[in-house]
């Protein structure tokens, strides 16, 4: 259990996965668990690299461009912390649903590049394509919402249109909303997703 986090025991089989994006902490998404789903268990993640005193769920090499070899080494690290922190809380890991922000929609996204039946389904907001060519294991029927800006100057959006592209090639089920802002992740779209969410869980 090497990434620090928070657990709350919830009142159904389902649990959220937080990541965090860029500089934030374990804390930032608990509310937006509450607005998506406030009867799952929550598992919010700590990501283990510091850039700048800044924590992420891996390395970059500069903005947009990421270190490949760290973001693989970490995808497989919160595979397997998901694996332990399930025995260790007693969840069903077959019900875990990722809700990432930038960053943390990144390594949210890579596990889903990386592993079968890793996640439930996930939701990603501002996320960018973790791979380039790579084969993808097969995601077929996971749903799969993501949150894009018509104005993201972080995550242009020809990233969204390829990500969809690449996790619909996957056999993923993935619905795109679009934001006419930038980059910050905005209550809209949270209420969206929460909506989208209900229909899919």
């Amino acid at each position: 259990m090497n990434m620090k986090h928070i657990f709350q025991k919830g009142n159904s089989e389902r649990t959220l996965l937080l990541l965090h994006g860029t500089g934030g902490t374990e804390q930032d998404l608990l509310p937006i668990a509450k607005m998506i789903d406030p009867d799952a268990s929550v598992l919010s993640v700590r990501g283990n690299v510091s850039e700048n005193g800044m924590p992420r769920f891996f390395k970059r090499l500069r903005e947009g461009v990421f270190d490949e070899e760290d973001l693989i080494a970490r995808t497989d690290e919160l595979n397997a912390f998901l694996d332990e922190a399930s025995k260790e809380y007693g969840f069903d890991r077959n019900h875990i649903i990722a809700a990432g922000y930038s960053n943390g929609a990144n390594i949210a996204g890579s596990l889903l590049f990386h592993y079968k039946e890793s996640l439930r389904g996930a939701l990603l907001f501002h996320p960018m394509v973790p791979r380039r060519g790579i084969e993808l294991p097969k995601q077929s029927g996971l749903p799969v919402f993501i949150g894009a800006g018509e104005n993201d100057p972080i995550c242009p959006a020809q990233e969204t249109k390829d990500l969809e592209e690449l996790l619909t090639e996957a056999g993923a089920d993935v619905t795109v909303h679009w934001e006419r802002m930038g980059h910050q992740l905005t209550e809209n779209e949270v209420k969206t997703a929460a909506d989208w969410y209900k229909g899919q869980f």
